[in-house]
């Protein structure tokens, strides 16, 4: 059973008991992302969750690893678009080790000047190896252009002018504008007493009170249709083409994840099977919805040889249109929703992607995950869910498209086909 209280400190912990298990993942969820910053601050999220892991005032880097490793245990962290996750999974005998090196990281870390500096290179570098891969850049750059200069097209690194101008005092007046009890919400699935679990979350995570409330962020895109074509000398281009989806919690968001299955999230799915499995045009080609707070995407990518860019953008093209126009079968349509829900259904029999769903919707949808609500709307997606969000899923006007690698001959004939 989930169960949600609010700690002493404002925090809100959120737990389910999975009593057949021996591990306990935990997680803290803060609600600050690329969505919460400014030009000025552009990655300062993402350096804070590098920089929480270079030593606190009781442990320093090499102890907060050799404390986990030496039971086991693993821990690790990331940034997104909404939120940041510092997380760790254990034996439920390690439970309160999990919690005091995760208190001790989020709210204790000395963020030490040198340590700054070297890991502005590491950020740094990380940036010129998301450049360096062609498949991340071109969805950075589609995505980009689909939001413009909404805060959703921020890149979550940040920029290398904006990382390597961070200071200890810029950074730690960000964390301590966003790093306040209201936005933080502890999460933990696996075996535990829930009393002796309420009890160690309290006793460690134990931050001054803060009386600021976070503001919602606008999510919107501009609308249109626009492309960019970036030139690298690699052996493949790479094409992203991202569409309008839906947000979190709304009535399209469902309908989309199967659409996309249908369309290209599979192996069997419309577009690997005449693309790459019946023409043997691609190797890697593929679709996806994601879906944010106020909005969402539906995203398409493939990448192939530079002379068969514009054949398999225009097949991409056609399947979508074929699509819009004629919708799908019935047969695609219950093959790809128990597809779906097996998929997730897999997905959710780890600790970690419990508490990863405990977590994630209870900061960012206000609510509880529910397991079966999910279940249900997945299997009551119908096709005429599915007419319904067409006009708006697959409306080519409103596409935003990126090409990388050696476009500069191939330019004419793929925006040709993007009118």
């Amino acid at each position: 059973m989930i169960r949600q209280i609010t700690l002493p400190s404002g925090i809100r912990l959120i737990h389910e008991k999975i009593g057949h298990v021996r591990s306990v993942a935990m997680g803290v969820w803060v609600d600050t992302g690329s969505v919460r910053e400014t030009p000025e601050t552009a990655g300062a999220s993402h350096l804070i969750e590098h920089m929480v892991f270079k030593g606190t005032g009781r442990r320093s880097a090499e102890q907060i690893a050799i404390e986990m490793d030496a039971v086991g245990g693993n821990m690790n962290a990331f940034t997104g678009k909404e939120c940041t996750c510092f997380y760790a999974k254990v034996l439920d005998e390690h439970l309160d080790l999990a919690a005091d090196v995760l208190s001790d990281i989020v709210f204790h870390s000395v963020f030490d000047p040198e340590e700054l500096k070297k890991e502005q290179g590491v950020v740094l570098e990380e940036i010129l190896m998301n450049e360096d891969s062609p498949e991340d850049l071109v969805s950075e750059e589609s995505n980009m252009l689909f939001f413009g200069d909404e805060p959703l097209a921020s890149p979550i690194l940040g920029t290398k002018q904006s990382v390597r101008a961070f200071s200890r005092e810029k950074l730690l007046a960000y964390k301590d504008e966003f790093y306040t009890p209201e936005n933080i919400v502890v999460a933990c699935a696996g075996n535990f007493d829930e009393q002796k679990l309420a009890d160690t979350v309290s006793r460690w995570f134990d931050p001054p009170k803060s009386a600021r409330q976070t503001q919602p962020v606008p999510q919107r895109y501009p609308g249109g249709k626009h492309e960019t074509f970036v030139e690298k000398d690699i052996e493949q281009v790479h094409l992203c083409l991202t569409l309008p989806g839906f947000a979190r919690d709304t009535e399209g968001q469902y309908p989309i994840a199967v659409l996309s299955n249908i369309l290209g999230g599979s192996m069997s799915s419309r577009l690997f099977q005449s693309i790459r499995e019946k023409l043997g045009l691609a190797y890697s080609v593929y679709s996806y919805p994601t879906s944010y707070t106020g909005t969402g995407t539906f995203t398409f990518y493939a990448g192939t040889g530079e002379a068969q860019a514009a054949e398999v953008l225009g097949r991409m093209l056609d399947e979508i249109e074929r699509v819009r126009k004629e919708g799908v079968t019935k047969e695609e349509l219950e093959r790809c929703r128990d597809q779906l829900k097996g998929s997730y259904l897999l997905g959710m029999e780890s600790t970690s992607s419990r508490m990863n769903a405990l977590g994630k919707v209870l900061l960012l949808q206000k609510r509880e995950y529910n397991e079966r609500e999910t279940i249900r709307r997945i299997e009551c997606v119908t096709m005429e869910d599915i007419e319904r969000i067409l006009p708006v899923c697959l409306d080519l006007n409103q596409a935003s498209t990126a090409f990388v690698g050696r476009v500069k001959k191939q330019r004419p004939a793929l925006k040709k086909l993007l009118g």
